[in-house]
């Protein structure tokens, strides 16, 4: 499969696309709550959201106090934007 360019909003990705491209990101599908995803990194780790109009994401305790820092990137931001935007982490 493979993907729209870059520079294309996510709304114009079918549902398939969107989750081969979290996959690719190292996301890992939450499976009792399928629109929901989660990413561990080196230095971070965040749940992610599919929701209705946008895409949020909870960086887990990666605020000063400890408290999770919470996003949300509508879908017509392209896929690169949200990938710059969501993987260089909190």
């Amino acid at each position: 499969m493979v993907l729209p360019s870059a520079d294309t909003p996510l709304y114009n990705h079918p549902l398939p696309d969107i989750e081969q491209w979290l996959r690719s990101q190292g996301c890992q599908q939450d499976q009792n709550d399928l629109h929901r995803w989660h990413v561990q990194k080196a230095t971070w780790s965040a749940d992610l959201c599919l929701d209705i109009d946008s895409l949020t994401v909870r960086y887990l305790g990666a605020g000063e106090d400890g408290r999770d820092i919470q996003r949300s990137f509508k879908y017509s931001l392209s896929r690169q934007d949200l990938d710059e935007a969501i993987f260089s982490g909190p």
